[in-house]
Parts: C-alpha cells; sequence; structure tokens
C-alpha cells in the first residue's frame, strides 16, 4: 500500500504528499486537467502547443531548464486527451528550487511572440514529421474522427489539421492559459524524503498567493451510441496492408473497464498471448498484431491493429481475427490464462510504485480519475474480475454493427 497525505490550498490547489526516506531524490509531478478534449474544433492542438510553451520562460525565470539543471534536476511532460501533466527529480536538498520554478510559471508565464513562433514550428514540424511523413503515422488522424463524430476525442492530441497551429494568435495563447493553468485546475503530488509539514511550507509560501481561476465548467458532447459500422480504406506507401479495427467501451473510471483491459492482455500481452501464438505464429497472418485500451476519462476506444503480411488477403486475416474475438464471447478463458493475466498485472503494478517518480504520477493521476487511493485497490479490482464478466464484456464490445475499420493498403513505388 503507498501512504500518503492530501490537503488542498484556499486558492484550489490539491497537494499529495508521499513520503518515501529510501531515496535522496524528490519527485513533483503536476497534472492540469486540460487535454484535447477541451479545445475549441477549430482551434485543435492547443493542449499540446502548451505543453511546449511551458518551457519556454516565465516572468521572472526567462530559461526554465537553466535553474533546474544547475540545482541537479531533470524534467519532461506529456499532453492526452485528457490532462497535461509535467514532472520533474530534484536532489530534496533543493526541494525549493522545484518550487520556485513551478510556482512562477503557473503564476505568469512569459508569453513574447518570439517563444510563441519557436514553439509553434516546433509542434508544426513534430505533425508533419511523426504524422504526415511516417509509415501509417496519420492512423489515428484517420481512426479517430471514423469512429467519434461528436465527442472532441475525434481529433488527435496534435491537432487535426496542422493549420490550427499555423494561425494560432497570442489572444488565443493567453485566453488558453487563463482559462485552464490555474491552481484550482491542478494537482500536485511530492513524493521523496519530506514531510507533509515541509510540503505545506513550501506549497502555501510558492503557491498561496497565486489567485484562482474560474471554475471550469465541463460539458462534452455526448457521443450518440454507433448503430452501424463503419470502414475507411486509404491507399498509402507502407511496407504492408495494416487494419485498424476500434470499438467504443466504458471509462476509465467505469468497473467495465477492467474486464475490457483483461481481454486487451489476454489478446496480446506478451509472446504467449493469442494473437501473436496463432495468428503470427501459428497461422502466419500477421507480422505483428496487438490489442490495447485508450483508458480515456470519457468513453475511449478498444483498439486491435495487425499488419498483414505481404500476399495474404484481407478477408482471410479479418477472418482470422473475429473467429479470436468470438471465442471469447462464447468460451470461458482457463483458470491458468486467467490467472496469468491477473498475475501480470499485479506485477505491473508492483514494479510501478518503485520509483519515486512513477509514485508521484500515479497518485496524481489517480486522483484526477477519482481519489489517490484508488491506486491502492486497483489491484483487487482487476482481481475480482470473473470468467463470465470476461464473456460479458467481450460480447458487449465485438459487435459487428459497432466496428470502426481503418485499412491501409500498401501501394508499391
Amino acid at each position: 500500500m503507498v501512504k500518503f497525505d492530501k490537503f488542498t490550498l484556499d486558492n484550489g490547489l490539491t497537494v499529495i504528499v508521499h513520503h518515501d526516506r529510501n531515496t535522496p531524490m524528490v519527485a513533483m509531478n503536476i497534472i492540469y486537467k486540460v487535454g484535447s478534449r477541451d479545445e475549441d474544433p477549430e482551434k485543435t492542438g492547443f493542449a499540446h502547443l502548451f505543453e511546449h510553451l511551458m518551457f519556454g520562460g516565465s516572468v521572472n525565470i526567462p530559461k526554465y531548464d537553466e535553474p533546474l539543471q544547475k540545482a541537479g534536476g531533470e524534467n519532461n511532460a506529456f499532453t492526452n486527451n485528457d490532462f497535461t501533466n509535467y514532472y520533474m527529480t530534484i536532489p530534496k536538498n533543493n526541494i525549493e528550487t522545484a518550487f520556485w520554478l513551478e510556482s512562477d510559471r503557473m503564476l505568469s508565464l512569459a508569453f513574447t511572440e518570439r517563444s510563441l513562433e519557436v514553439q509553434r514550428q516546433v509542434v508544426i514540424e513534430e505533425f508533419k514529421q511523426n504524422y504526415l511523413n511516417q509509415p501509417y503515422g496519420d492512423v489515428y488522424l484517420l481512426l479517430k474522427p471514423l469512429a467519434y463524430h461528436q465527442h472532441p476525442y475525434r481529433w488527435n492530441t496534435i491537432g487535426k489539421d496542422v493549420g490550427h497551429i499555423e494561425h494560432a494568435t497570442m489572444e488565443d495563447v493567453k485566453s488558453f492559459y487563463k482559462k485552464y493553468y490555474n491552481p484550482n485546475n491542478a494537482i500536485m503530488t511530492i513524493a521523496g524524503d519530506v514531510s507533509t509539514r515541509q510540503v505545506r511550507q513550501l506549497a502555501d509560501k510558492w503557491f498561496g498567493d497565486i489567485p484562482s481561476g474560474e471554475d471550469v465548467v465541463r460539458e462534452y458532447p455526448l457521443e450518440p451510441e454507433q448503430l452501424k459500422a463503419r470502414e475507411e480504406v486509404v491507399e498509402r506507401y507502407v511496407p504492408q496492408n495494416a487494419i485498424y479495427l476500434a470499438w467504443h467501451m466504458h471509462p476509465r473510471q467505469d468497473a467495465g473497464f477492467y474486464p475490457a483491459d483483461l481481454i486487451s492482455d489476454i489478446l496480446s500481452n506478451g509472446n504467449s498471448s493469442r494473437l501473436h501464438q496463432n495468428l503470427v505464429k501459428g497461422k502466419k497472418l500477421f507480422s505483428e498484431i496487438s490489442a490495447f485500451v485508450t483508458g480515456d476519462l470519457d468513453k475511449g476506444l478498444f483498439i486491435l491493429t495487425g499488419k498483414i503480411r505481404n500476399g495474404l488477403d484481407r478477408d482471410s486475416a479479418e477472418d482470422a481475427i473475429n473467429e479470436e474475438l468470438e471465442q471469447l464471447k462464447t468460451s470461458p478463458v482457463s483458470d491458468d490464462e486467467m490467472e496469468k493475466i491477473k498475475n501480470k498485472v499485479e506485477a505491473n503494478l508492483i514494479f510501478s510504485r518503485m520509483s519515486v517518480l512513477n509514485k508521484a504520477m500515479h497518485l496524481g493521476y489517480y486522483e484526477l480519475l477519482a481519489d489517490a487511493g484508488l491506486w491502492n485497490r486497483e489491484a483487487d479490482m482487476y482481481g475480482d474480475v470473473t470468467k463470465e464478466m470476461i464473456m460479458s464484456s467481450a460480447a458487449n464490445l465485438f459487435q459487428s454493427n459497432r466496428t470502426n475499420t481503418l485499412f491501409y493498403k500498401a501501394l508499391r513505388s
């Protein structure tokens, strides 16, 4: 069990503290509750752009990385559909440097035309290099709007059109910052050889005077129930034909998430999994195949992807996938297979508690979901899943009229 304390500043900042005396390093993790789902459909990619802008310097700290590196620290960040996460590790003797750095950019990020232009070009280059000029790079630019027609998950975190970032104005950027980058829209976690009293004093000193922002009203358009299969076929200069299948599934906080997540492990977690053994190694229909869940806060996707071996036809490959899915619907998982996948989940949960940074990140994430204490109950949530629940979840998930299919037809140069 990971123990922690939690308190909230008057301005709404949630603070979580985990004491770990086994490391000389302290981890600070800050989650801002803003992701791509919070963007204007005509101004997408802003959450990701801000991930870059936040390293461009604040009013009192022109170069964010410089004082952190001098203090022996490291940092990074990531953005997804639902939130933006900033994290760092630093020697415990220099912990106040972390509070100084993060509070300054929460209070007053330095907005300059030069900084905006530099980061704009970085994001545009990333968009082109990773999503437009890579084989299969545009998969989620195609699959997400195929699966979602109303909900803002219909565009990717990078944005749905590079033009949205190209035409971002300073007014747009400042407005986004003012709305979302506030203490009452953030969760800060500190993990390491620190006391709750010490963290509270530092939090009050560096974050206590930062004003709250207005409460964010989250009213995302509901995705209508899918009643008809959807398909898109694209021709690309890619190494081989590829198929991507997606089905809508329960939100991350819902009890129905757990059997669906275990199904993804049954299908493709490791070389002993069903898809690898039967379709890659056995029938040799695919060179690689995988299944995973997106784990979004709103209704996410169960995705199955496969690269079809050259010379083999799509129908045979797709029929073989459907046979595997049908097996999950109609036949109980064996006791040995059930035990194996649950043991893997438990091992992953234990491993995630070894690093002080992982502990800071996970406690913040579970607080975002519902409560940081949920992390301590995750093993039980997976452990309570029965074979009957697996069959029921598979039957509910893998309905032919609710399938979204993206097929890459390989062109020969």
